[in-house]
């Protein structure tokens, strides 16, 4: 049994492993909110003026919207080809099967500098001129993995007996992906599209080796950053980049809960008419 030292010790630990992770983004939405346009402590008055600033900048606006379109573009490739590849791994088996799952997985393991030299070479190797779909490519290398992992996850927890089910009563293959396999995968779908959508929208390693003269708003926070010019404002944007991703995430999560909530509920009458 833990005695009350022991959990004293694990609680302050972490404590102070959420505040290393955590004080520097509270940091930053604090500045965001700063009058001065010079960054001290304590912070001398709040003001709206920079999200203000950060609004009428066209170059900021601009670099929203593609990275918007771009976000959009990969989550739409990846949950088709992401879902498609699961099921077709989780329903057939032949050779090679295992060496399949694994090189989908690898986009993610490898660095993203490693996959972005590698797309950047294929790209002039081929001739095509890097663009916004070069940046959706790259990202839909990465984003496939997120939809592929939930959706085969979710299908490894299904049920065979459904599929099986559903085939005696007389239902064909694709009336069985329709009314069986799809309810059961849809909150995995859903959340793995947000995830992947949060992902592409802040990505920013993959970016600079496919974006050419794109500006994705990630890039345009790194360039400023890089430069020392425009903090405050950069502190305004890289607060809305922050809740935009969080917000996708904290959907994804409360949709993958309550998918398997109303699992919970739908299996456990069964389990107890059974008993």
């Amino acid at each position: 049994m833990e005695s009350a030292g022991l959990r004293v010790v694990l609680r302050i630990w972490v404590a102070l492993v959420l505040l290393f992770l955590f004080a520097p983004i509270v940091l930053i939405v604090l500045y965001a909110f700063n009058r001065s346009n010079i960054e001290s402590w304590p912070i001398p008055a709040l003001s709206l003026r920079w999200f203000t600033v950060a609004w009428q900048d066209q170059a900021v606006r601009q670099a929203f919207l593609l990275s918007v379109r771009v976000a959009l573009l990969a989550m739409a490739i990846a949950v088709i080809l992401g879902s498609a590849v699961a099921y077709a791994l989780h329903t057939f088996r032949f050779f090679g099967r295992e060496a399949i799952s694994f090189l989908l997985v690898l986009p993610l393991a490898l660095p993203g500098i490693i996959t972005g030299i590698a797309l950047n070479s294929f790209f002039t190797f081929t001739g095509i001129q890097l663009s916004i779909l070069t940046i959706v490519i790259g990202h839909a290398t990465f984003c496939i993995v997120v939809v592929f992992n939930n959706i085969l996850a979710r299908l490894r927890r299904m049920p065979g007996s459904l599929t099986e089910a559903s085939m005696d009563l007389g239902a064909r293959g694709w009336q069985t992906l329709r009314y069986v396999t799809l309810p059961v995968v849809a909150t995995a779908l859903v959340s793995a599209a947000l995830l992947a959508f949060a992902l592409s929208f802040d990505e920013v390693i993959v970016t600079v080796f496919t974006a050419g003269a794109q500006t994705t708003l990630p890039l345009w926070i790194f360039g400023a950053i890089r430069l020392g010019q425009q903090l405050p404002e950069v502190n305004a944007v890289v607060s809305i980049v922050i809740a935009l991703t969080i917000i996708p995430v904290v959907i994804a999560a409360r949709i993958a809960g309550a998918g398997a909530i109303t699992r919970s509920a739908r299996t456990a009458p069964a389990d107890e008419s059974g008993s």
